[in-house]
C-alpha cells in the first residue's frame, strides 16, 4: 500500500545493498543496537555517519536534556488537533525539521498517533484524539511537513499504547476489528498517505504478546499489507528478547550500550538461534534510513540541501497555531472578546507562571515563555489590568528556576574539581556521555548543585529533591537533609518522572539572596544499559491561606470590567508515566471560579489543560475558553484572541465531560491484563450509545461570527464527496470547520445494535472534514470527499474489511451534536 518506488529511491537501495555486503556479522549487529542514549554507532567503513535521533513532538530537544540548549516549543499536540488543519499541522513539522537540522538530528521521535480511549489517560496531551480518522489525517500533515525537511520521523507507539498504567507490562485484549477500525487506523492512514521512514513499537502487549516482538502486527500488517519500509525502532527500554524482538520485525533496541542487540544478537546467530538474513532486513531498513536522511556515502538523501523548504519563523508559527487551537465552548452575551478600553481582573497562579507543555519526554526547553499576565500586559492599555494570584493549582514542589542562578560542580571521589557546567532550571540530566568538558563517569564521585535563590516572596520557602539516590541539601549554611531517597517501584524512569520530597523549610526574606546547595553521590544501577545523572532541586514559594488568597481575587474581580480566570492541570496530573484518577482541576481552583462569578457576571475562564477536565462552575461564567498546553507563545496568543484581533480557531478533538458520565473509565489492569470491552465504541461514539451528554461534544467550538448551512448535496460518480454551502451570517470575517458525519440510516441510535448481516456501528462516525474562510454575508462552498474506508467494518470472519451496503445519511454541521444539514445516498 506505501508509495511506489521512484528512480532515485532504487538509487539509494543499490547504495544500501551494496554497505551491507561490506559488513560482518559483528558490524552488523552492533549497528542495531544504540550506542548511547540518542544514536546509533557509526560505521566508518561503509561510509556510515552516527544516526542521531530526538524527542518531539512539540519541539526538538536534541541530545542535550537542558535549558542551555533551547528549543522552539510549539502548542501541545491536542492544541494542534484542535485546530483541524492539516495543512498547520504540516507547517509545524516544516518547522520542526528545521529546529532538527539545527541541531543535528536525523530522526524525530514522533507524532505520538494512541487514541483518547479513556479520559483519565495521563498523556493524551501528547495524542491528538479520540477519532482515528481526525488523528491521522493531523498526523500525515505533520509527518510529511517533518520529511520534506529532511527528517525522519518515528510514528507512535505502535499499538495501544493508550494508558500509562503499568504500561511496560500491561497485557491490552483487544479484538481484531476494534485493533483495525480504531487503533490501527491512524498508523494504517500516515503510512498510506505519507510513507513515514520510522515507527516505534511500545512497551505494552497486546493480545499476549509484547509489541517489540509482534511478528504479526509489525511484520504481517505494518510491512506485509501496508508496504511499511521505514525502520522500526523499541521505545526506550522496551526491547526484552534477542530472539524474540529480531524475528517479530524490531529493527533497532534503545537505548545502548547495553541492549539485546549488539553482541548477543551476534551469539544468537552463531547459535543458530537466528538466521543471519533475519539480521540483514533489520540492517538494510536501518541502512535505507541513513540514505533518505543523507549520512550514507554514495547515497543522495531523500532532500537536498537546494530542495529544503524556505526558513520557518518559529516564534510566528507557534503563536499562531496557538491561537488557531482555542476553543471557546461557552461565550454568554458575547462577553468575548473583551470591550475596548474596560478594566480587566487577571487571576491565577497559572496567569503568572504558565504551564506552557507537558510532562514527561515531551519536555523541551524554549528560549522565553509569553505568561497569560505577560501576553494582556503588552496588549491592554496602561492601568486597565490588574493581577491577583486567587489560587494556585501546584500543590507540590517545581524545578528551582525563577529565582535561582545554579551551576553543577563535578567533583572526583578525592573532592576536586573535574568540571563544572551550567543548571538554569536546577535540574540535570546527563545521558551517557552527555558530561561537562573533562568529565568521565569512572572518576566522577559527586555532583552538586550550587549557587543562590532571591526569593519575591517573604515567608516559609519549601526546598526538596527530585530524583534517587544520596543527596545532601543545604540552605543558607544549614544541612537539611543528608540521606537517600529511594524508588516506590521498579520504574527506570521514576527518578524523572516521580514526585518530588520536600526536604527543608526555610524563612527567607524578600529579595534577599542565600546560597543553597544540593550534592548527589553518583551511582549506577548495574543492570541498566545506560549510566544516567537524572536529579533535580525543586523548590515552592511560601502557601498562603487559601481562602485570604480567594478573597483578595474576589475583591479585584468586584469591580472590574471583565474578570479573566487561568485555571490549571500540573505536571503531576498530566504527565508521562502515570493515569489520572480524576478529572478535577488540582488546589482551590473550582473554589476560584465559583467565587468570582458570584460578584463579577463578565467573568471569562481560560483551561489551561492538555486533556479534559471538570468544569462544574461552566454555567456560571460567561465564557470558557480551553487553551489546551499553548506553548511559548501562549499568552500573546491568548491577548490575541481575548482583545478580537484574532478569532479562536479551535474545535473539540476530544469529549469533555465528567467522569462520572463517561462511558470508557477502566485504565488499571487486572492481572496484568486490561480488555478492552468497549470495541469500537470509544469517546463520543460511546457517548452516543450510552445516551449521555457530555459538558462539550466532539467537534464543538465557537467563532466570533455565525454560519448559517444552507444546503449538502452528494456525488458518487467519482467517489463520494459531499458538496456544502456555508454563509458567514455574522459580522466580521471568520474561519468554519465543516464536519461531515455518516450515519447508517436504518440503525437504531438508541442501542446501536442491528441485526447479524448489519453489525453493531456507532450511530454516527467522522467521515471528512474542511476548513473554509468568509467575509459577512459571504456564502463559500467546500466539497469533502469520503474515503471509502468510511463505509467499510473489519470482518473477523472473513479476515478482510467489508463494505457494509444499504442507506447512509451524510450529515454536516459544526459538531457531533449539531448537524446542521443531511442527504441520503446508497452504498
Amino acid at each position: 500500500m506505501a508509495g511506489t518506488r521512484t528512480p532515485a529511491d532504487e538509487a539509494r537501495e543499490a547504495v544500501v545493498e551494496a554497505a551491507l555486503g561490506k559488513l560482518d556479522l559483528d558490524a552488523k549487529t552492533r549497528l542495531l543496537a544504540g550506542q548511547d542514549m540518542w544514536s546509533l554507532p557509526a560505521l566508518p567503513e561503509i561510509g556510515l555517519r552516527s544516526l542521531v535521533m530526538s524527542d518531539g513532538p512539540i519541539g526538538v530537544r536534541g541530545v542535550r536534556w537542558t535549558a542551555d540548549d533551547p528549543s522552539v516549543a510549539l502548542p501541545s499536540p491536542t492544541a494542534l488537533a484542535a485546530a483541524w488543519d492539516p495543512e498547520l499541522a504540516h507547517r509545524a513539522g516544516v518547522l520542526l525539521a528545521q529546529e532538527a537540522r539545527r541541531k543535528g538530528v536525523h530522526v524525530l521521535l514522533a507524532p505520538t498517533v494512541n487514541l483518547h480511549r479513556s479520559p483519565l489517560g495521563g498523556r493524551h496531551f501528547e495524542a491528538y484524539s479520540e477519532d482515528p480518522y481526525l488523528t491521522g489525517r493531523i498526523g500525515t500533515g505533520y509527518v510529511t511537513g517533518v520529511q520534506e525537511g529532511g527528517v525522519g520521523t518515528t510514528v507512535k507507539h505502535f499499538v495501544a499504547n493508550d494508558a500509562e498504567t503499568d504500561r511496560f507490562t500491561v497485557d491490552n485484549l483487544i479484538s481484531q476489528r476494534t485493533l483495525r477500525e480504531l487503533y490501527l487506523a491512524p498508523f494504517e492512514a500516515i503510512v498510506e498517505n505519507a510513507h513515514p521512514w520510522g515507527i516505534m513499537t511500545a512497551y505494552n502487549r497486546v493480545n499476549g504478546t509484547t509489541m517489540t516482538e509482534h511478528r504479526y502486527l509489525v511484520k504481517e500488517i505494518l510491512r506485509g499489507e501496508w508496504g511499511f519500509d521505514g525502520f522500526n525502532v523499541s521505545d526506550w527500554t522496551a526491547a526484552r528478547s534477542t530472539t524474540g524482538a529480531i524475528e517479530g520485525g524490531l529493527d533497532a533496541a534503545m537505548p545502548g550500550p547495553k541492549t539485546v542487540y549488539g553482541d548477543a544478537l551476534a551469539q544468537a546467530v552463531r547459535d543458530g538461534e537466528v538466521e543471519e538474513p533475519t539480521v540483514d532486513a533489520a540492517v538494510r531498513n536501518v541502512l535505507r534510513l541513513a540514505a533518505r536522511v543523507g549520512i550514507l556515502d554514495g547515497a543522495e538523501p531523500v532532500v537536498a540541501e537546494a530542495q529544503l523548504p524556505s526558513p520557518v519563523d518559529g516564534e510566528a508559527l507557534a503563536r499562531e497555531i496557538a491561537r488557531r487551537s482555542f476553543v471557546l465552548v461557552r461565550n454568554e452575551n458575547d462577553a468575548l472578546p473583551l470591550k475596548p478600553n474596560g478594566t480587566v481582573a487577571l487571576l491565577g497562579a497559572a496567569a503568572r507562571d504558565a504551564r506552557v507543555l507537558g510532562g514527561g519526554s515531551a519536555i523541551v526547553f524554549p528560549p522565553h515563555i509569553v505568561s497569560p499576565l505577560d501576553g494582556l500586559t503588552a496588549a491592554l492599555p496602561e492601568g486597565t489590568l490588574g493581577y491577583a494570584v486567587g489560587a494556585d493549582p501546584n500543590t507540590e514542589l517545581a524545578d528551582a528556576d525563577k529565582g535561582f542562578e545554579l551551576r553543577a560542580v563535578c567533583r572526583d571521589a578525592a573532592g576536586q574539581v573535574i568540571g563544572t557546567a551550567s543548571a538554569p532550571s536546577g535540574q540535570l540530566r546527563w545521558m551517557g556521555a552527555d558530561l561537562p568538558e573533562g568529565v568521565i563517569h569512572d572518576t566522577l564521585h559527586t555532583v552538586e548543585l550550587t549557587g543562590t535563590f532571591t526569593p519575591r516572596d517573604s515567608g516559609q520557602h519549601t526546598f526538596g529533591i527530585k530524583g534517587l539516590g544520596a543527596f545532601t541539601l543545604t540552605v543558607d549554611g544549614t544541612t537539611y537533609y543528608d540521606d537517600v531517597q529511594r524508588p516506590l517501584k521498579d520504574d527506570p524512569f521514576s527518578s524523572f518522572f516521580g514526585a518530588p520530597e520536600p526536604r527543608a523549610r526555610v524563612d527567607l526574606t524578600a529579595g534577599t539572596p542565600v546560597e543553597v546547595s544540593l550534592t548527589y553521590v553518583v551511582s549506577f544501577a548495574e543492570n541498566r544499559s545506560l549510566k544516567v545523572i537524572g536529579f533535580s532541586l525543586v523548590h515552592q514559594e511560601p502557601q498562603r491561606d487559601p481562602d485570604e488568597l480567594i478573597a483578595e481575587a474576589v475583591e479585584l474581580a468586584r469591580t472590574a470590567g471583565a474578570a479573566v480566570i487561568v485555571v490549571a492541570t500540573t505536571e503531576r496530573v498530566e504527565s508521562e508515566g502515570y493515569d489520572r484518577t480524576n478529572l478535577q482541576l488540582p488546589g482551590r481552583q473550582d473554589d476560584l471560579v465559583h467565587a468570582v462569578a458570584a460578584v463579577n457576571p463578565n467573568t471569562v475562564v481560560i483551561v489551561n489543560s492538555g486533556s479534559p477536565v471538570e468544569l462544574p462552575w461552566r454555567d456560571e461564567v460567561a465564557a470558557v475558553l480551553l487553551g489546551w498546553f499553548p506553548g511559548q507563545e501562549g499568552g500573546a496568543a491568548l491577548a490575541d484572541v481575548l482583545t478580537g484581533t484574532h478569532e479562536p480557531g479551535g474545535r473539540l478533538p476530544t469529549t469533555w465531560g465528567s467522569l462520572t458520565d463517561a462511558p470508557v473509565t477502566q485504565v488499571v489492569p487486572d492481572n496484568g491484563e486490561l480488555p478492552y470491552t468497549e470495541g469500537v465504541f470509544i469517546g463520543y461514539r460511546a457517548w452516543e450509545k450510552a445516551a449521555r451528554t457530555p459538558s462539550y461534544p466532539f467537534g464543538h467550538g465557537l467563532g466570533y461570527t455565525d454560519w448559517t448551512y444552507d444546503e449538502i448535496a452528494a456525488d458518487d460518480t467519482d467517489g463520494t464527496s459531499v458538496t456544502v454551502r456555508v454563509t458567514n451570517s455574522g459580522a466580521r470575517h471568520g474561519r468554519e470547520v465543516v464536519q461531515v458525519y455518516l450515519a447508517p440510516a436504518d440503525a437504531p441510535a438508541e442501542t446501536n445494535t442491528n441485526t447479524d448481516t448489519d453489525p453493531q456501528r456507532p450511530a454516527r462516525w467522522l467521515a471528512g472534514f474542511a476548513g473554509v474562510e468568509a467575509g459577512p454575508g459571504e456564502s463559500v462552498e467546500v466539497i469533502v470527499k469520503l474515503p471509502r474506508r468510511a463505509f467499510e467494518i473489519w470482518d473477523e470472519t472473513a479476515n478482510s474489511w467489508a463494505v457494509v451496503k444499504g442507506s447512509y445519511e451524510i450529515q454536516a454541521g459544526r459538531s457531533i451534536a449539531d448537524r446542521r444539514v443531511a442527504t441520503t445516498i446508497n452504498v
